[in-house]
């Protein structure tokens, strides 16, 4: 049974959620802040974390910073919550390392389902060997490890996955709705900021290497080797 915490300090908040996931046969924890909220991701080593932005004594894109930073934790994924839709506030939350973003108010069925895709792509999908090395970039889909021109990168799960679907897709163009669909699992219309936002930290973590992925204006991008 797949553990998701859940940091939220309105309490009747992380109550409901819980109440829902625990219906979809999930285990729930629930932290009411973000002090709380660290020591139970030690403790419990969730699969998933729900993390509210806007927490008393410590923000939550502090408690995401921290979760990413530890090597015990940074592959758990973490969907934020917060009333803060502004576009600022969403690229700071990825920024942060948020695999995904949920505005307040949201639906039971939209918070489900954003929980079962980020769950979903957890792990990459199987591949014939172990080892994928594509112009200086080398692939371990088993140890969950990227080297870049023999420098070993730290990427956050969905980075993963994304760069992955670039690399076994090489050369070949992908459409924004299509990554968000095959990388993050959606099935419905999103914001494609989100992919844009993540590419941007694929290039930045990559260094030099990251001028592989290059942008097809108005529709997407592609993996090349210079």
């Amino acid at each position: 049974m797949q553990i998701v915490l859940i940091i939220e300090d309105e309490k009747d908040l992380a109550e409901l959620i819980s109440f829902n996931l625990e219906r979809e046969g999930y285990k729930t924890v629930i932290a009411l802040d973000g002090a709380e909220g660290l020591e139970a991701v030690e403790q419990v080593q969730p699969d998933l974390i729900l993390l509210d932005l806007m927490l008393p004594g410590m923000f939550g894109t502090d408690v995401c910073k921290t979760v990413k930073k530890s090597e015990k934790t940074a592959q758990i994924p973490v969907i934020m919550l917060t009333a803060k839709g502004e576009e600022i506030d969403k690229v700071v939350g990825f920024e942060v390392g948020a695999d995904d973003y949920v505005v307040k108010p949201f639906s039971t069925r939209e918070l489900m389902l954003r929980v079962k895709a980020v769950l979903r792509r957890k792990a990459p999908e199987p591949v014939a060997t172990n080892i994928i090395n594509v112009g200086g970039i080398r692939i371990d889909t088993e140890r969950h490890e990227v080297t870049v021109n023999g420098d070993e990168i730290n990427f956050t799960t969905t980075e993963f996955k994304l760069l992955y679907t670039l690399v076994m897709r090489f050369a070949r163009v992908q459409s924004r709705d299509v990554l968000l669909r095959d990388v993050w699992g959606y099935n419905f219309v999103e914001d494609t900021r989100t992919v844009d936002t993540h590419i941007t930290r694929l290039r930045t973590k990559m260094g030099q290497a990251g001028d592989m992925i290059k942008t097809v204006r108005g529709f997407g991008y592609k993996l090349e080797v210079q």
